[in-house]
């Protein structure tokens, strides 16, 4: 059996991401280490769950919520989150920063089981090897993309050369609300990205 409990009202992320080569692995990483109040490895598996009905939600012009599995398989007793985005917020409203509504979950017991049950299927796989920062009310992961075996599971690590990816990001869902305005978390961002202007280039994406 599965339970969840579920952020209420209208929240969102707001995010900014980027890429780099390897070579640039350590100025990025020092420059990210000294503007953050702490930093530790991360290692997480996403699996992304589309609608059973997904192919026809396309063919009728419809774009499919999708469904993310994500478990941090380094804490003592890794637990699966289920989260959801939907469409960005126009270019026109947020130019400097996606901002997308985002839905949470926090399941106890058999996530992918529980998600079966809602009438998703399994997609596609990850798993992300890297560092997380915290800054303020930001998050700051930086990490490479391993695949899984298709027989064990499991992840292949990522070549050395691999591109880097980063995603600086509110750590938690946000309303906006006069007490917490969206404003402020985007002008969150927008600090890290001129903090690391030079030597990374961070930008709005809609996918």
């Amino acid at each position: 059996m599965a339970s969840l409990t579920r952020t209420e009202g209208h929240h969102y992320e707001v995010a900014l991401f980027g890429e780099f080569f390897a070579k640039d692995l350590h100025a990025i990483l020092n420059r990210i280490t000294l503007h953050s109040e702490s930093a530790h490895h991360m290692h997480a598996r996403e699996i992304v769950f589309e609608p059973f009905d997904a192919q026809h939600q396309r063919d009728t012009g419809n774009d499919p919520v999708l469904l993310r599995a994500r478990k941090e398989l380094l804490e003592p007793d890794p637990k699966w989150v289920l989260y959801s985005y939907l469409k960005p917020e126009s270019v026109r409203v947020h130019p400097e920063a996606t901002v997308r509504p985002w839905a949470t979950c926090q399941v106890t017991g058999d996530a992918l089981c529980f998600a079966s049950a809602l009438g998703y299927v399994k997609r596609s796989q990850i798993y992300k090897r890297g560092y997380v920062f915290r800054r303020g009310p930001l998050v700051i992961q930086m990490f490479q993309q391993e695949h899984a075996d298709p027989k064990t599971q499991k992840p292949i690590p990522a070549r050395a050369d691999n591109l880097w990816e980063v995603e600086v990001k509110t750590a938690t869902p946000v309303r906006n609300t006069p007490e917490t305005p969206i404003s402020k978390v985007i002008e969150a961002v927008l600090e890290v990205q001129l903090l690391m202007k030079g030597l990374l280039d961070l930008r709005r994406q809609d996918v």
